[in-house]
């Protein structure tokens, strides 16, 4: 099966996704089918061996939209959407002008303004000129409202606009050739006209405004993509030239002077210089930048110039990565988009229903044609699914984007839900709450001299790579201890390691593989007490079954880490800390943090089953790890962090990525999550509560009681702000600090 991604151009509401969605569900060879109203695009997944890209095109165009390629398509895309706005401009702007001089000549009489006799003569004609006129600019209403009504047996909102419209269009049509023909039970107060005229206008307005702020919740994706510059300065044998971006290489030595942006990422091999990342991290203060040191396509040399050979370029860049991965999400729905999808399914069908049934009521009840009629087309006008499809995507679009802008990326719609609904967290320790670069503090020995002790722990620690490894090894190495190589070395997960070293079995690892060995550590009993309260990690070193000694590390606190557990708390959410470390390490690091519950000495295989012992009671847990060695628990958790990825942000485990390697980005991610799902609940209540308030009303619920009846013209402009307000609300997330 194939993905494919296609820009879609002229839906007006959610009905019109769910049309081309069924379209395209209909195709021999199309396994899933899924059309975002708010991003303008679909998502399909197909057999290229049945059918090809090209057949979905068409599809899409025989129901009367268009579509394209949306993969390396921005510059069409962004120039799609300006001629969108200036051609849904130019239209209103011609509608007004129509309708205005429409309701000067039909209502000036009726005001007392003067009229010359040639108008007051052919009044019923003008009036037809001028609406045909505004239906004109219309016109792609009653194209697709009929066109996807007749092709695929479903209505959608332009069907709606179609119908009301039409209709008074057509009844002022009837009365104007009864007039001509001399019927005196006809006259001009009969006609429709200027209600057809400022119907149209009002919704024309109404799809203006709202492509306008549709086009704002996409500008983050824009600003990121602005971050590509359009050229490079490379050495190729032994000249400095210019080429495109998209003509470099991989291994391409680029030449990056201060003030440019560094066109794609890369390893520095001469200069220095500092580096603005704040674009793509978040971090507003510059990075130095020196000799092996990575750089990011995208980012700013602010100072010195540098040379750096190209190790990513196009698709796989970090910006790149990012882009996928914010337009991914931005197209994804979340679950609480469901419940407004499927009224969105049968919102046209209910709404002619109750449309048809007020008109036939109204009839009998014996109040006549034109008022009857005058519900229907209200009832028809009032009704906007736009507002239920733009809810949950335009929050959704504005809230990853803004995420992304601050170094975040949530990776689909249902993690922004989820991230919202969390009732536990669990941090990893070792790399996520604590620098994970311990260092060496103390050495022990019981057998033999200290320098001994480091040097074993040292040489058969030193295959394992292991980050506490890299300390003892370090340290053993800045004492200038000469290391042997480790014989028959063997590493037991969650435990530690052995191996053969001058012939003698060396054991170095925690007291379970002590225990497992029979090493006695009752020497040592004192010290482990007095070294574990005071949050440090042991090795413990056996040789020839006997302990010989301890090596201890300390790891540091990361910056910020107190800052992010008490800003957790303030948002009310309980707070673990789990980790492979003894319990008493472990409790007093999170003494230090004010963590009250710690799951410790728990295997990495293990740290999945404490995470689904939560879940079985009820909670929603989210897990932060570093995204490499906790890749179970991230995708096990409901809610996976990755956090300090860098720009590594291809980990497929995590549903939402911290690029740069600050704690605070966790709240800020759950934080920013739970304001983007307060607009969803508020666009989704207005939505419902403008419908289910303006439907009745318009279908003369309260003309009994009161002898109120809505008039079209108010429905008109009842319905095209409806939808602004939504996208509006979205929008406001953007001031989101």
């Amino acid at each position: 099966m194939d993905k494919i991604t296609l820009n879609i151009s002229g839906m007006h509401c959610a009905s019109c996704a769910s049309n081309i969605e069924s379209a395209l569900r209909k195709l021999p060879g199309v396994s899933d089918a899924q059309v975002n109203f708010a991003t303008e695009k679909a998502y399909i997944e197909f057999d290229p061996q049945i059918l090809e890209a090209k057949n979905l095109i068409t599809a899409i165009e025989k129901i009367g939209y268009q579509a394209n390629l949306a993969e390396g398509a921005l510059d069409q895309e962004k120039e799609k959407r300006d001629r969108e706005v200036a051609g849904l401009k130019k239209r209103f702007i011609i509608s007004i002008i129509l309708s205005s001089i429409l309701m000067y000549i039909s209502m000036g009489p009726c005001v007392g303004l003067g009229m010359p006799m040639a108008i007051m003569e052919n009044m019923a004609l003008l009036q037809l000129l001028l609406a045909s006129g505004v239906l004109i600019c219309g016109y792609q209403f009653f194209a697709r409202g009929f066109l996807t009504l007749i092709k695929i047996h479903r209505a959608n909102m332009d069907t709606l606009v179609a119908l009301g419209v039409g209709s008074a269009y057509l009844y002022s049509l009837f009365v104007s050739m009864n007039i001509w023909l001399g019927n005196k039970s006809f006259g001009m107060s009969n006609l429709y006209y200027e209600v057809a005229a400022f119907l149209l206008t009002f919704i024309l307005l109404g799809k203006y405004l709202e492509a306008i702020t549709k086009r704002k919740t996409s500008q983050s994706i824009k600003r990121l993509w602005n971050l590509r510059p359009k050229a490079a300065i490379v050495i190729r044998q032994g000249q400095e030239i210019e080429i495109s971006v998209e003509a470099l290489l991989v291994g391409d030595v680029v030449v990056v002077k201060a003030g440019e942006r560094i066109p794609v990422d890369g390893k520095i091999i001469e200069g220095y210089s500092n580096v603005d990342e704040s674009m793509i991290t978040g971090e507003s203060i510059p990075v130095e930048k020196t000799l092996n040191d990575k750089v990011i396509g995208g980012s700013i040399n602010k100072y010195g110039s540098f040379k750096f050979k190209a190790t990513k370029v196009g698709k796989d860049t970090a910006l790149a990565q990012i882009i996928k991965l914010v337009e991914e999400a931005q197209g994804s729905k979340a679950p609480v988009q469901e419940l407004a999808d499927k009224v969105a399914a049968i919102f046209v069908p209910v709404v002619l229903l109750i449309a048809f049934s007020s008109f036939f009521i109204w009839i009998l009840s014996g109040k006549g044609f034109v008022f009857a009629l005058t519900t229907f087309i209200t009832v028809l006008i009032i009704a906007c699914p736009c507002s239920l499809g733009l809810a949950t995507p335009t929050a959704v679009m504005v809230g990853t984007g803004k995420a992304a802008e601050n170094g975040i990326i949530i990776k689909n719609a249902a993690s922004l839900q989820i991230a919202a609904e969390i009732d536990k967290i669990i941090f990893d320790k070792t790399g996520t709450l604590t620098e994970g670069k311990p260092k060496l503090t103390d050495v022990v020995s019981y057998l033999g001299s200290k320098d001994e002790v480091l040097m074993l722990a040292a040489s058969l620690e030193k295959p394992s790579g292991h980050v506490l490894a890299d300390a003892v090894v370090s340290a053993a190495q800045e004492k200038g201890i000469v290391l042997k190589e480790a014989q028959q070395f063997e590493t037991i997960s969650g435990k530690g390691v052995v191996g053969k070293i001058a012939g003698s079995e060396v054991l170095a690892g925690n007291r379970r593989l002590m225990q497992e060995r029979a090493i006695n550590l009752e020497i040592a009993g004192g010290d482990l007490d007095k070294l574990e309260k005071q949050g440090k990690t042991i090795t413990l070193v056996a040789k020839d079954g006997k302990l010989i000694g301890l090596v201890v590390v300390r790891d540091t606190l990361k910056k910020f880490a107190q800052t992010l557990i008490d800003k957790l708390k303030g948002m009310h959410k309980d707070v673990l800390m789990i980790t492979g470390d003894n319990r008493r390490t472990a409790e007093a690091i999170a003494k230090d943090l004010g963590i009250e519950k710690v799951l410790a000495e728990v295997l990495p295989k293990d740290k999945l089953d404490e995470i689904k012992k939560l879940q079985a009671d009820g909670f929603k847990v989210a897990f932060v790890g570093d995204g490499i060695n906790d890749a179970p628990a991230l995708s096990g958790a409901d809610l996976g962090i990755a956090i300090g990825s860098g720009t590594d942000i291809a980990i497929e485990s995590g549903d939402i990525i911290l690029i740069k390697d600050d704690l605070r980005d966790v709240a800020t991610a759950i934080g920013l999550s739970a304001y983007a799902m307060k607009k969803i609940r508020q666009n989704l209540f207005w939505a419902f509560f403008y419908n289910i308030i303006g439907i009745p009303i318009a279908a003369g619920l309260l003309y009994p009681f009161t002898g109120f009846l809505l008039n079209p013209i108010i429905a008109g402009a009842a319905m095209a702000f409806s939808s602004v307000s939504v996208v509006g609300n979205s929008l406001l997330m953007r001031r989101y600090k």
